[in-house]
């Protein structure tokens, strides 16, 4: 079937178990569960995104990411409803600021599509709404009166699934703020419903103040044409494009998957940005890697793409205290003051900048 033939088929946003098997993306003795899963975490898969799902492949990467799993509803004992610690460093509803200098800006609560391992996963969902205009004010005003941030992040939600004239308003609230020199926008619809990116969409994001686009995507399958032609349009429009990828069991915990996803992203002109390392998400241990899987990847990845293509591996830090870098460590001392240096093939060199090796 035909990208467009099946596309035509699936003509609408899936959300409940029965959608989910009537689009043939699960098996009819599975709706019950979905049902179960969905009255706990919002649900949604976009036509473009089902499109995507290959209901033969038990191990599909778009399915594992978007259709419920009755995993999810196992709570373990380390995991959190608020695993980035998002509820202690919101000043006003709509503000999450951990960092002197940067902040989040979150105007809506709402996703085009709801993936199973989302870290704000106890806050999003279709009921979740934007901010009312007197929220939207509090939150401006509160940019506004802190003259050491420099950077509003939106985020969310997704901030794209705002209509244009909403979008077109914070940021032209946010342009007027002589003390934001940057924007960025965290984002999952280029990738979920890539014609929401228009010509006249791209306008809206075409700024004063530089503005980033940071697309969320995990998988190369997920760069279907439709997406190609919507990152086309940012990238002709002079939006500069960032990728977040988070690291999920069974979705691109290998290498050649991993390689394969970022070569793409760069092909499209989209710099790779961040390798989460997955949360503590309540119900998504069957996505968490360990981190030791996580750095050998990223070793891995080090040889096998050029460097433009190596995201940084990050872990945001349970309890909101931000995010670090947790790659491999190249360096280590050999205990009489000479460093001990490990290239990507693995060999130790020995670096004395005393001259005395």
């Amino acid at each position: 079937m035909t990208f467009a033939a099946k596309s035509s088929r699936l003509a609408k946003v899936l959300r409940s178990g029965a959608e989910l098997a009537g689009a043939g993306l699960i098996p009819d003795s599975r709706a019950s569960e979905a049902d179960t899963v969905a009255e706990r975490y919002a649900v949604a898969v976009t036509p473009h995104v089902a499109s995507l799902i290959d209901p033969a492949n038990e191990a599909d990467p778009i399915a594992r990411q978007f259709v419920p799993d009755a995993r999810e509803l196992v709570t373990g004992e380390v995991e959190l409803t608020d695993p980035i610690g998002d509820n202690a460093h919101s000043p006003v509803t709509g503000i999450v600021h951990r960092h002197t200098n940067r902040l989040l800006l979150l105007p809506t609560l709402v996703c085009p599509v709801y993936c199973r391992f989302c870290f704000r996963r106890e806050t999003v969902g279709p009921t979740g709404g934007v901010l009312t205009k007197a929220e939207l004010d509090r939150a401006i005003g509160y940019i506004a009166e802190n003259d050491e941030v420099s950077e509003v992040i939106l985020s969310g939600g997704d901030p794209l699934t705002l209509s244009d004239r909403r979008l077109d308003e914070i940021l032209r609230r946010l342009d007027e703020i002589d003390h934001i020199e940057t924007i960025r926008i965290h984002t999952r619809v280029p990738i979920a419903e890539p014609t929401r990116i228009t010509p006249t969409f791209c306008g809206v994001l075409a700024r004063e103040t530089p503005l980033f686009v940071v697309v969320h995507c995990n998988h190369v399958c997920e760069l279907a044409e439709p997406v190609a032609v919507a990152l086309r349009l940012l990238v002709g429009a002079g939006i500069p494009l960032l990728s977040q990828t988070v690291l999920l069991k069974g979705v691109n915990d290998d290498a050649e998957t991993l390689s394969a996803l970022m070569l793409s992203l760069v092909r499209h002109r989209v710099k790779p940005y961040y390798l989460h390392h997955a949360d503590l998400a309540p119900g998504t241990a069957h996505f968490r890697t360990s981190i030791a899987e996580g750095q050998s990847l990223m070793r891995a990845l080090r040889r096998l793409v050029p460097g433009p293509c190596v995201p940084s591996y990050v872990l945001d830090i349970p309890g909101g205290h931000g995010k670090v870098p947790i790659g491999p460590a190249f360096l280590s001392s050999d205990g009489t003051g000479a460093l001990i240096i490990e290239d990507d093939e693995g060999r130790s060199h020995i670096y004395d900048t005393d001259g005395r090796g």
